[in-house]
């Protein structure tokens, strides 16, 4: 006969697991986004300045060469003006010029990882980089985290400081804000850590404390529901 008095008491999904499952909680809303924001070549004119979900900055509709584009919208732009893109674009703000040919000093944004891959560094409302010194073929840009990174000298990067730099002044107040807010960028919220969670729900829950109670290091091999933690890790204990 089957025993049916525990089945109850069976665990949850992990969150890692109910994201790949997929669902309408954890499905982006790709088809409210406006498109790829991405760097062109040629010359254009600002169309239109508009909001996307899917981006914290204000994007800037382009016409160039009878087709439209979106970039990122700097602070300043307005409707009507012309902007380049390309290695003979001037140094001016909302232009995109490759790295090589941006002196030192100047702020940019929108920053290439390699060449032609369309903006993949510093692209969130009021955010913005500067150049800090080139070499043979290499460029170094302070990046909003003062942290100096090094770049191939063929990325391109837009001049400018990123429109929206009052973004994070006002406050969210209720959580219900936060949840849309989230929602709508396809971001997990509220964050709730495993030793906060009941034992039926995390492998380092329960107890009612947040200690773990057991090594965090996991086999390889371990089923799903219990590979949490540092899977498989080299090495444990302090770094010497």
């Amino acid at each position: 006969m089957l025993q049916t008095r525990g089945l109850k008491h069976l665990g949850k999904n992990l969150i890692q697991q109910a994201r790949g499952k997929g669902g309408p909680r954890y499905r982006c809303p790709s088809f409210r986004f406006h498109g790829k924001v991405k760097h062109f070549i040629g010359d254009g004119i600002v169309e239109d300045i508009i909001k996307d979900p899917g981006h914290s900055a204000p994007l800037l509709k382009i016409a160039s060469g009878g087709k439209q584009h979106l970039i990122i919208a700097p602070e300043g732009i307005r409707v009507g003006q012309s902007v380049q893109s390309g290695p003979d674009a001037e140094l001016k703000t909302g232009n995109t010029l490759p790295m090589k040919n941006i002196p030192e000093g100047t702020n940019i944004f929108n920053i290439e990882s390699s060449p032609g891959d369309g903006g993949r560094f510093v692209r969130s409302s009021g955010g913005t980089a500067k150049v800090l010194s080139h070499h043979k073929d290499k460029v170094t840009v302070m990046l909003p985290s003062k942290k100096p990174r090094v770049f191939q000298a063929e990325c391109k990067a837009t001049v400018g400081l990123i429109a929206g730099s009052g973004r994070k002044e006002k406050p969210f107040l209720k959580a219900g804000k936060r949840h849309h807010y989230m929602k709508a960028r396809n971001k997990l919220y509220p964050k709730v850590c495993g030793t906060s969670m009941n034992a039926i729900d995390h492998p380092f829950g329960g107890a009612s404390s947040h200690s773990k109670g057991h090594p965090m290091t996991v086999s390889r091999n371990a089923p799903p529901g219990r590979k949490v933690g540092r899977i498989a890790a080299r090495r444990t204990g302090k770094k010497r």
